[in-house]
């Protein structure tokens, strides 16, 4: 199972690493998700055994080498070429959710069907993400700068607070951390600031360690919230992640206005039909991947 579970957290990191779905929705797809939360949630509890919390950070060791693994390399070519080809990269960020939702919707068909009264809180997933895409100010973070000698309190709270927010969109099915960082202007910032370190500039260390700890209180503060919504109310929870997925598709759109330099956002004429279908397609191959992976255990 090591290589298997190197593989998830690999494709789980591809899909944090860029807005449109979570890692959380990848994980949703290839059928570990709630293995994944009551892991995250057994290392937060007190109440959990000795021996479970051994097997939760076995398990999560485990993904966690292929996360960083696939989140070096997204890094690394991602910020090459975010700005550059945004509309074609947008394209493929719409791919991965519209094809994503009709699989979630299969996986959790019992939980949706003849429970349409929910439908309220799909409703409010798209308000969520829409009001928050609406309402930024973006271009009161445009262009950002990262770097030590650059800093503020003012960004320090702020790369803070949207490190909390972004995490915990992250580790929920539906709207991409990464969508909200590019919502708050820090998606190319972060990215830019990573690659940074990688090549040994440690100006970015400062910044990338205050956003690291708003990543580790974002999980501490709701991952028992996750949990306990998610089994106690896994309908609304569905819906509500549904929406969330349909509102990231405006929040992908109107992305490229968040951008150190501002671009229009995209339309019809800039979107790109292939990449749309190649993003759609990676989407696709996950969910035969796990059908594989099912057949294999059986």
């Amino acid at each position: 199972m090591y290589v298997i579970n190197f593989i998830r957290g690999f494709f789980m990191a591809l899909a944090d690493s860029v807005p449109g779905v979570s890692g959380g929705t990848i994980a949703f797809i290839l059928g570990f998700y709630d293995n994944f939360i009551d892991s995250l949630n057994s290392l937060t509890s007190k109440s959990s055994s000795k021996e479970k919390k051994k097997e939760s950070i076995i398990f999560l060791f485990k993904l966690g080498i292929g996360w960083i693994v696939g989140i070096v390399l997204s890094v690394i070519f991602l910020s090459s070429i975010f700005e550059s080809h945004i509309y074609a990269i947008s394209s493929v960020f719409t791919g991965f959710i519209i094809f994503s939702i009709p699989l979630i919707i299969k996986a959790e068909k019992n939980n949706i069907k003849d429970k349409y009264a929910n439908i309220i809180f799909l409703i409010i997933g798209v308000i969520i993400v829409i009001a928050i895409t609406y309402f930024n100010p973006s271009s009161a973070n445009e262009g950002i700068n990262l770097a030590m000698s650059k800093l503020s309190i003012g960004t320090v709270i702020y790369v803070f607070i949207c490190g909390m927010i972004a995490i915990s969109a992250m580790v929920l099915p539906g709207i991409s951390g990464s969508t909200l960082l590019l919502i708050f202007g820090l998606y190319v910032p972060i990215i830019s600031s990573i690659k940074a370190v990688l090549k040994l500039d440690l100006q970015y260390v400062p910044i990338l360690i205050v956003f690291a700890l708003g990543i580790i209180i974002g999980i501490l503060t709701t991952i028992k919230i996750i949990k306990y919504s998610l089994v106690n109310y896994r309908s609304q929870m569905i819906y509500l992640i549904l929406g969330l997925m349909v509102g990231s598709i405006y929040a992908v759109f109107m992305g490229p206005t968040t951008l150190e330099a501002p671009k229009a956002p995209m339309n019809l004429s800039t979107f790109n039909f292939i990449y749309f279908i190649l993003g759609g397609a990676l989407i696709l191959g996950l969910d035969r991947f796990q059908d594989i992976l099912k057949k294999q255990n059986k």
